[in-house]
Formats: structure tokens, C-alpha cells, sequence
């Protein structure tokens, strides 16, 4: 696999940083990336989110969900067992893990539920009222002639 350097990405551009964050992010990431615990992500609403965990075996105390640096943190470890605990088969895995989702702009987290084994967390994309797109009025303008005498009145003056 090719390695590009994006140091003159950041040399020569104001603002972008982000972007090239994120380009940074994917080539450097693995490529055996953690698939446990799985997970789902779907579009529940025009700018709403749902993310599902499947967390087997952990409680609503052994579970941590954190948002940092436009970073959802989503970490799990389980209490210490029983050591008199013999199994026969162990197919239910509970051991500690710790995923990262990166959120986007004005993504943020409205709630978190478990249930039936499912770690639910709900995001909302809330765009500011600046960002959003607004209708300009256009204004009726006075012929050319009217605005040519009051150019000429604003130059004598």
C-alpha cells in the first residue's frame, strides 16, 4: 500500500485542518480493523442517528459512553467474576473493549438506552441558524436615469 505525506496539505491551506485529519485517519488506520463488539449504524429521521451495540453480558454500570474532541467513546469493562466459575463452553464474550465513532459538525449525542443486550445511542445533526440556508429579498431598484442624478447630485456635494 502507497503512504502519502499530507505535511504540505497543511502547509499550504487555512481552515481544512479537519479534512486532513480525517485523511490521516484513514491511511493510518489498520487494516484488521476491532470487530467486536458489533455494532449498527442507521439514519432514523432527515438529520437523527442511532447507533447499536450489541453488548451481551454487560450492565448499564460496566458500560461508559463518552463524547471528547468530536469523538464518540463508547468503552466497556466488566466487573471482576466469580473464580469458582468453571465453563464447559464460553461463547458469550465479556471482555473490555473500546470503541471510537468521530462525529461530524454540529453532531451531538441526545441520549443513550440499554435493552435486551443493545446499547442504543441516539445523535442529532443540529445545523446552526447561520449555516442554514435563508431567502434573500431582492428589492425593486429605481430606473438608470434616477440613479445617474444621484451619483452626479453626491459628486457635486
Amino acid at each position: 500500500m502507497r503512504s502519502f505525506d499530507l505535511a504540505p496539505l497543511y502547509r499550504a491551506t487555512v481552515g481544512f485542518d479537519q479534512i486532513a485529519d480525517l485523511m490521516d485517519r484513514v491511511l493510518a488506520s489498520d487494516v484488521t480493523q476491532p470487530t467486536y463488539p458489533p455494532y449498527n449504524i442507521e439514519k432514523t429521521a432527515e438529520d437523527a442517528y442511532r447507533i447499536s451495540i450489541a453488548v451481551a453480558g454487560f450492565s448499564e454500570t460496566d458500560l461508559s459512553v463518552e463524547v471528547k474532541d468530536q469523538a464518540l467513546v463508547v468503552s466497556a469493562r466488566k466487573a471482576e467474576e466469580d473464580e469458582n466459575r468453571a465453563f464447559l463452553h464460553r461463547g458469550i464474550a465479556t471482555r473490555a473493549f473500546e470503541r471510537r465513532f468521530h462525529l461530524a459538525d454540529h453532531v451531538r449525542v441526545i441520549g443513550a438506552s440499554h435493552a435486551d443486550g443493545m446499547l442504543h445511542i441516539d445523535l442529532e445533526r443540529e445545523i446552526p441558524e447561520a449555516l442554514k440556508p435563508r431567502r434573500i429579498e431582492i428589492q425593486k431598484t429605481d430606473t438608470v436615469e434616477t440613479r445617474k442624478d444621484l451619483l452626479d447630485a453626491q459628486k457635486v456635494n
